[in-house]
């Protein structure tokens, strides 16, 4: 019969066997918890004293032809200045925007300074220990900003940023002068008395 209570029955049990209230009172434990893991990036410990928008370029051998180089583009986001709460050391950290990976990461060294790019008032180029890619290496690297307002703001905070490490005990010698081949015309200038090339370089 419809109504009897053998048909109930039948009606409130699913395809697997399990009434509903049954199926929900059901509880799932992990076999294994995992503790929470923050990642550290040093930058906790740090303030932010400049921060602003700008393309970097670094000077660099050729994908295919390793004896010629040129200027390739690192990344567009924002590069800042963070000085370290407690040694009062400072490094410029940058990364491109979207993926967040860091493009520049170096502190910056007392004797350290910017050359002005040859015929902008936009852009600096200069040398660096560069640890962006997990390795320290001698990197030439040119920077490229919306208007000459802010190039000049990034210049002040990078002689500040100098000057701070200088007196907080920062060691080690600047990198060497950057190589005569990386200046051209329209180029940033590594190096005053680094004689032209033929080679491209980041264009306006």
């Amino acid at each position: 019969m419809r109504g009897s209570p053998a048909c109930l029955q039948a009606q409130l049990v699913d395809d697997n066997g399990y009434a509903p209230e049954e199926e929900a009172q059901v509880e799932f434990q992990p076999l294994v918890k995992l503790e929470e893991v923050k990642t550290q990036t040093m930058e906790e410990d740090e303030e932010v004293l400049f921060k602003i928008r700008a393309k970097l370029f670094r000077w660099e051998s050729d994908s295919w032809e390793k004896e010629i180089k040129m200027w390739k583009e690192r990344g567009t986001g924002d590069v800042k200045f963070l000085q370290n709460k407690e040694t009062k050391k400072v490094r410029l950290l940058m990364r491109r925007e979207k993926t967040m990976k860091i493009c520049a990461n170096f502190f910056v060294l007392p004797g350290t300074a910017l050359k002005e790019n040859a015929g902008s008032d936009r852009s600096w180029v200069w040398q660096c220990i560069d640890f962006s890619e997990e390795k320290s290496e001698v990197s030439t690297l040119a920077i490229r900003f919306a208007n000459s307002e802010n190039a000049q703001k990034f210049k002040e905070f990078f002689e500040m940023a100098v000057e701070s490490n200088t007196a907080a005990g920062a060691g080690g010698e600047p990198a060497p002068a950057a190589p005569a081949e990386a200046k051209a015309e329209d180029a940033p200038a590594p190096a005053a008395d680094a004689a032209p090339a033929e080679e491209p370089a980041p264009k306006e």
